[in-house]
């Protein structure tokens, strides 16, 4: 059995990054950047009015000063002219500022009669006008490696960047085994359960850029799991839901070893979660989780999420806890890293008061796991625990 960060280590030693691929900028969000995105054009393209007013010569403006209105600029439609002394143009926000202004004033501070305004109130420092390239330079970038997020999509249009380079999502093939399991909404039999597991791994596979494949319950039988792997075929990564520990029954290591998977690993020092497995077999990563519900969700937190990631080119790593007082005082821990669910409240975080591995309800109800290392003594409300956002 060995120790949480070094089963994450293996886990990531047996992770490499996809390929990549380019998409439209429609279908950019989600997805890593594989490479800096340069920009194509400076943002704004010229130098724009910041307000509603009137642009003209800064050395023009005395109080009460007179000009002449000789034209209008508006968004997609600039003045062609240039400013002259006495002379102004109506603007508009975001549109060019003519040649020979150097200033807006704003339309609250002049009055207008025909064609012809007259300064009303002092011109402060504000020149009202947003210069070109204020925001970003020809090529300008946006670095990658990046999960792209809706800012970031935002930034790659205004760069006028119609399509990126992305590293290609990695499939993931789910197979559950076991003979007691049914899918939502058949009937189970006296001894059986629903599958719920590779429900929730799917949502969490899509939610961390990945493609899910769920595919058919596997029976506790050698030669029907083994069509399961077939199945499987493809995949980056193959994930089991049960069938990883070592009873009569559990025979998703045994037919793996059968079929050439390279184990790195099996069982880990942790609590939720002690029989899981990792290894490589053919061109795939596999990991074999727990088939309790909740072990499986949080073993498939702590290593399959930065799996997926280091896949997608980010850079392999373990996630970052945060911190916070308890809420509630939490008894000494034993020997293995324990992953206390948890809720965060105003104040702190709050550890649920059963953590029996079974409860799923309390698992819906979690947003946050405590982290608890090994042997870690006796913590009193007020105390700050390391926990992970889930």
């Amino acid at each position: 059995m060995i120790s949480v960060s070094d089963a994450l280590e293996n886990v990531l030693a047996l992770c490499a990054p996809l390929p990549t691929e380019t998409v439209p900028l429609r279908a950019a969000h989600g997805r890593v950047l594989a490479r800096d995105a340069l920009a194509r054009r400076d943002q704004p393209p010229f130098a724009a009015s910041a307000m509603d007013g009137y642009a003209l010569r800064s050395a023009d403006c005395a109080p009460g000063a007179s000009f002449a209105v000789v034209g209008e600029s508006a968004a997609g439609h600039g003045f062609d002219g240039t400013v002259g002394t006495g002379q102004t143009v109506r603007i508009f926000t975001g549109a060019p500022v003519p040649a020979g202004a150097d200033r807006v004033v704003i339309q609250e501070d002049v009055t207008r009669a025909g064609d012809r305004i007259t300064l009303s109130a002092p011109i402060g420092d504000n020149t009202n006008i947003r210069p070109a390239g204020g925001d970003f330079r020809a090529g300008d970038r946006l670095e990658a490696p990046r999960r792209l997020t809706p800012r970031d999509v935002v930034l790659l249009a205004a760069m006028n960047l119609p399509e990126v380079e992305v590293y290609r999502r990695p499939e993931v093939a789910l197979i559950a085994t076991g003979d007691e399991l049914v899918m939502p909404g058949e009937e189970p039999g006296p001894s059986q359960i629903i599958a719920s597991n590779t429900f929730g791994l799917a949502a969490m596979v899509e939610a961390a850029g990945g493609v899910a494949r769920v595919l058919p319950i596997a029976p506790d039988d050698e030669p029907l799991l083994r069509q399961s792997f077939a199945l499987a075929g493809g995949a980056d990564l193959i994930v089991t839901i049960g069938g990883a520990s070592v009873g009569d029954h559990d025979l998703v290591g045994k037919v793996a070893a059968d079929l050439g998977l390279a184990r790195a690993f099996y069982k880990v020092a942790m609590r939720p979660g002690k029989p899981l497995m990792a290894g490589r077999m053919g061109g795939s990563v596999m990991l074999g989780l727990p088939g309790n519900p909740v072990s499986s969700m949080v073993t498939a937190q702590v290593f399959m999420l930065p799996a997926l990631a280091a896949m997608q080119g980010l850079p392999p790593a373990p996630p970052v806890p945060q911190s916070a007082p308890l809420l509630e005082d939490v008894a000494a821990n034993g020997p293995r890293t324990h992953y206390m669910r948890a809720i965060r409240e105003a104040g702190g975080i709050r550890p649920f008061a059963s953590q029996d591995s079974s409860l799923v309800s309390i698992l819906s109800r979690a947003d946050a796991l405590i982290l608890r290392p090994p042997h870690d003594p006796a913590r009193r409300r007020g105390e700050p625990v390391d926990y992970l956002a889930i």
